[in-house]
């Protein structure tokens, strides 16, 4: 006979009851005095009524409608407990399956646990399936915490539950994944080691938490391996690979797994194409996101109105004028009606043609209103520099009421980029006469006009009276103001500038910040410098390497060297790429510090990456590690720059030759005149008195000399005859 458990409406509200621990000291039998079992008398009046209805009426099912309606969740446990001590009374799996449900809504999770124990224990008829429902309410009401004690009760127990105990836990825990993954394989391994077999549903769930955690590689063993456990892939298991693959990045593989299921031959559903085609054209897959619209027409499943947009987006995007029209045509003819994007798309795809009359007809022939549709054409025209077309066509939406202040903004901007500040205030007035109020777009075109012009102290006037407003440049205006006040040597308006945006956190062009560093570093105020420096970091401007050189060449000049060291610290934070100049900078400024070991390592990590100075600077910082007899330390640096560095002359091999054989590498030192002399350069006079000096301290036989001279000149034949080498 079919257990039926007692149904309960929860609202979305659920009744918050208050735990109290309540300890039951003895198990007595039948007692009449209710005192002695309860142990309070100051209970409420509905406990006493729930109570003295049970003592004539005790049945499962009253004792039910009872903890039902008992809102104090201390007294439904003890109502419990009293009828557990009743010699004619015996609980049933729904008695169980009500006080459970309670605490567990409650979230008394330790408490409801012991129940669940107990009802094991007594082993009452259905108990596991009861269990097994209050894993389904729970999961319903969003008690996962509870569901999953529930179910480890379960699995305590010998009871097999269906495998749709272990899709329901891990459909609900798929959505907390990224919380707790490990619950969702907790239940997995737990059905696996009860040898219940999974099906699609299961292995769905899991490939869904594989790509959460991104897993990939993990879930597309899983995916190629569905059929060996006796399940063949739906379109949710498709939908759930081609979702998971593009939110990692892997596009390509996501095209391929849909050609698998087109050539399997599978007929997805609508939440697959609903899914899959904007994942598709949102990474500019047009083709793939067409096959499978097409796919969808002939299943005869209906696309909507967000497929037909994201489809012609995508086919604008790609300048398939022609395509997107089809489509919209038959987007019309289905009788969805398209948003505003849509024409604002076929519009940018139709100027961006060089289309514009086309484009004009267009929304002509289609009555559309739209204002963005008409500020996109309006750009297409400045664009285009049909800027007659343009006043024309801002005439007719001004006479239709469709334009706006951007749309008056548009032209003006293109009158300031090029240079035609006349025409544009001439706009403006009439802009002003339609009751449109001038905004922070408007200012940032006129600030873009005067810059044109180079009238600067106008741009400042303009900026100051924006700034009056609380209101802010855009982004090229802002650039193009603080650029040019620096290349007008113009410090102190350019930090203004650069000091009030900043305070809104408005980056600056990396290109507009160099200018301001390099014009505060020309006039000496390194310390400015490096306040800027530091507050660009909090407005996200990013410094290019040329910024960073600049502050630190200005350092070194300075002999800030341990400032210079602060700067090397953040460039190395952000990633940047070092130039030879920043690392020349750096060895120039440890040499005026005597820290003969920063520039080994500097001097090394330059060389190691190929970056070689001008043999004059080269020179120098030679000169300064031979005289602390360091060039041992660089013997790597020195190989890869003789191999490779074409900046090496007669000088910078007799400082080599020289400090080798000082520091007693003497081998070296002959290998480099061996090669000096292959290039036909001679050894300067004190090279060759040091060679030939020790030479003769060590007694050296002119007869051991073998140098090949073959292809030398006549003088360097001179010089092997009076001795060079070792005997």
């Amino acid at each position: 006979m079919a257990l039926k458990f007692q149904s309960l409406a929860y609202s979305t509200q659920i009744r918050k009851w208050v735990f109290q621990t309540y300890f039951i000291s003895s198990c007595a039998t039948h007692v009449e005095d209710i005192s002695e079992i309860i142990g309070n008398p100051n209970d409420s009046s509905e406990f006493n009524q729930n109570l003295n209805f049970l003592k004539n009426n005790l049945a499962p099912q009253n004792l039910i409608r009872v903890l039902d309606n008992t809102s104090d969740l201390n007294s439904a446990v003890k109502i419990f407990k009293w009828a557990s001590m009743q010699k004619s009374f015996h609980h049933s799996s729904n008695t169980y399956f009500q006080i459970i449900l309670k605490l567990g809504m409650s979230g008394n999770d330790v408490e409801m646990s012991a129940f669940c124990k107990k009802l094991l224990k007594e082993k009452c008829h259905g108990a596991e399936e009861a269990l097994v429902e209050l894993v389904h309410t729970f999961v319903k009401n969003c008690r996962i915490n509870e569901a999953m004690m529930v179910f480890m009760n379960i699995n305590l127990s010998t009871y097999k539950p269906p495998v749709e105990v272990f899709n329901v836990l891990l459909g609900a825990l798929v959505e907390e994944s990224r919380r707790d993954f490990h619950k969702a394989l907790f239940v997995y391994k737990e059905m696996v080691k009860a040898g219940i077999l999974p099906n699609v549903n299961t292995l769905n769930y899991l490939l869904e938490a594989l790509f959460m955690r991104n897993q990939v590689d993990l879930a597309l063993n899983q995916f190629r391996r569905m059929n060996n456990k006796g399940c063949s892939p739906n379109s949710k298991t498709f939908e759930i690979v081609v979702k998971g693959l593009m939110a990692n990045g892997r596009v390509d593989e996501a095209v391929s797994v849909t050609g698998e299921m087109v050539e399997l031959k599978y007929q997805p559903d609508l939440s697959f194409y609903t899914c899959c085609i904007p994942l598709f054209c949102r990474e500019n897959k047009v083709e793939e996101g067409v096959r499978l619209f097409e796919m969808m027409k002939a299943s005869d499943i209906l696309p909507d109105s967000l497929i037909y947009s994201v489809l012609v987006e995508c086919l604008c995007k790609n300048l398939r004028l022609d395509s997107a029209i089809s489509l919209v045509n038959e987007m019309i003819e289905s009788g969805i009606q398209p948003t505003d994007n849509v024409f604002v798309d076929l519009v940018d795809c139709y100027c961006e043609l060089g289309k514009v009359n086309e484009a004009i007809m267009f929304l002509e022939d289609n009555q559309v209103s739209d204002t963005a549709s008409y500020n996109v054409l309006l750009e297409g025209c400045c664009n285009a520099g049909k800027i007659p077309e343009a006043y024309i066509l801002l005439e007719k939406m001004s006479e239709r009421n469709i334009a706006d202040r951007y749309s008056w903004n548009i032209l003006i901007r293109w009158l300031c980029e090029n240079e035609e500040t006349g025409k544009a205030y001439e706009l403006l007035g009439k802009m002003i006469k339609f009751s449109f109020n001038v905004d922070h777009v408007t200012f940032s075109a006129l600030v873009v006009g005067k810059c044109r012009m180079r009238k600067y102290e106008d741009a400042m006037v303009l900026f100051r009276q924006n700034c009056s407003r609380c209101w802010v440049l855009d982004f090229t205006s802002y650039s193009e103001l603080v650029g040019g006040l620096c290349d007008v040597q113009n410090c102190q308006n350019a930090i203004e500038v650069f000091s009030y945006m900043s305070s809104k956190r408005l980056p600056l062009h990396s290109l507009s910040f160099f200018k301001l560093i390099k014009c505060v570093c020309g006039v000496g105020q390194i310390n400015k410098a490096i306040k800027l420096w530091q507050l660009a970091y909090h407005c996200g401007t990013s410094c290019c390497i040329a910024t960073h050189t600049t502050i630190m060449c200005e350092l070194s000049k300075s002999g800030k060297a341990n400032d210079l060291l602060v700067v090397l610290s953040r460039i190395l934070v952000d990633g940047c790429n070092f130039g030879v100049e920043t690392y020349s900078i750096l060895i120039d400024s440890m040499s005026k510090e005597n820290r003969v070991n920063e520039c080994v390592l500097f001097f090394n990590v330059m060389v190691n990456e190929s970056l070689i100075p001008d043999p004059d600077t080269l020179f120098d910082q030679l000169s300064f590690i031979a005289k602390h007899s360091q060039l041992c330390m660089i013997s790597s640096a020195i190989d890869k720059l003789v191999s490779e560095s074409e900046n090496l002359n007669p000088a910078i091999y007799g400082l080599l030759i020289a400090g080798l054989w000082k520091e007693g590498k003497k081998h070296e030192a002959r290998r480099l005149l061996d090669l000096m002399l292959e290039k036909g350069w001679l050894p300067d006079a004190t090279t060759h008195k040091l060679l030939i000096g020790s030479d003769v301290e060590e007694g050296r036989s002119q007869e051991m000399l073998l140098f090949d001279h073959s292809s030398v000149q006549d003088a360097v034949s001179d010089i092997l005859a009076e001795g060079l080498g070792e005997t």
